[in-house]
C-alpha cells in the first residue's frame, strides 16, 4: 500500500509567475558554444548515480563558467531579481551547494525528482542549458502537491522549514505525490532563474551514448 499522500502536510500554494517567481533569458552567453566545448573536454568529472553510490545523477565538474563569464551572468541575475547582492553561502560545517557546476545527465541516469533547495543556503537558483540537440521537453518543471482524493496542494516551502522534507514532515513521499504545474522548455543558451523554495525538478533527461548526446546544464545557487 502506498504511503503517499496521507503522510505529507499540505503546503501553501502560489502559482509560479514569470517575472515574479522565475525569469527566463535566452541567448544569455555570448560564447555558449565555447563554454560547451570547454566542458566536454574536461577530464576531472565526478561520477554520480548509477556509477557510484551517490544520490545525484550522471556526472559533474566545477567550475562551469570562468570568473568573467560568471560575473556577467550574476549581473544579469541581480537585474532580473532586483537583488542588490548575491553570494554563495555555506554552513558552519563548511557545507555548500554545488554552485557554478556543470552537470551531464543521460536519459537512463536521471529521473524526475521534485525538491526545493535549502533555504539556509540558497534564495535563488538557476539552470543554464548547454546542449543544442536536447529536445524542448527536457527543461525544468515546477510542481505542486497531489493530496488525498486527487485534490491539488501547495508548492512552496516557507520558514521555519528549510527544505521540502522538513515542510512535508516526511522524507519518503513518492514522486507521484506531485503533479507538474508549470514547465519551462529546454533551449540551448537559455538561463532559467527561480526562487529556490518552489518545488521543482528537471522535466526529463536525454541522451544515451557519450557526454555530447546528454542533457548538459550549468547550475547556480545564490543567497541574496
Amino acid at each position: 500500500m502506498s504511503l503517499f499522500p496521507t503522510q505529507m502536510r499540505p503546503l501553501p500554494y502560489r502559482k509560479p509567475v514569470a517575472g515574479r517567481d522565475y525569469w527566463v533569458v535566452d541567448d544569455v552567453l555570448p560564447n555558449a558554444g565555447e563554454v560547451r566545448t570547454r566542458c566536454l573536454a574536461r577530464t576531472d568529472w565526478e561520477m554520480g548515480y548509477p556509477y557510484t553510490g551517490e544520490v545525484w545523477p550522471g556526472m559533474r565538474a566545477s567550475p562551469a563558467l570562468l570568473d568573467d563569464e560568471l560575473a556577467a551572468l550574476e549581473a544579469q541575475v541581480r537585474r532580473l531579481t532586483g537583488a542588490k547582492k548575491l553570494w554563495v553561502e555555506q554552513t558552519e560545517a563548511g557545507i555548500r551547494l554545488n554552485h557554478n557546476c556543470v552537470q551531464v545527465v543521460g536519459a537512463v541516469e536521471g529521473a524526475v525528482k521534485p525538491h526545493t533547495d535549502s533555504s539556509n543556503l540558497c534564495r535563488y537558483a538557476a539552470v543554464l542549458y548547454l546542449n543544442p540537440d536536447v529536445p524542448e521537453h527536457c527543461g525544468t518543471s515546477f510542481f505542486r502537491q497531489r493530496m488525498p482524493g486527487g485534490q491539488l496542494g501547495g508548492n512552496i516551502v516557507l520558514p521555519p522549514h528549510r527544505n521540502l522534507a522538513e515542510a512535508l514532515g516526511n522524507r519518503f513521499v513518492q514522486p507521484n505525490a506531485f503533479v507538474e504545474d508549470v514547465r519551462v522548455t529546454h533551449r540551448c543558451n537559455r538561463l532559467l532563474v527561480y526562487k529556490a523554495n518552489l518545488i521543482h525538478s528537471a522535466s526529463a533527461y536525454w541522451g544515451l551514448e557519450g557526454a555530447a548526446s546528454k542533457r548538459m546544464t550549468a547550475v547556480f545557487f545564490w543567497m541574496a
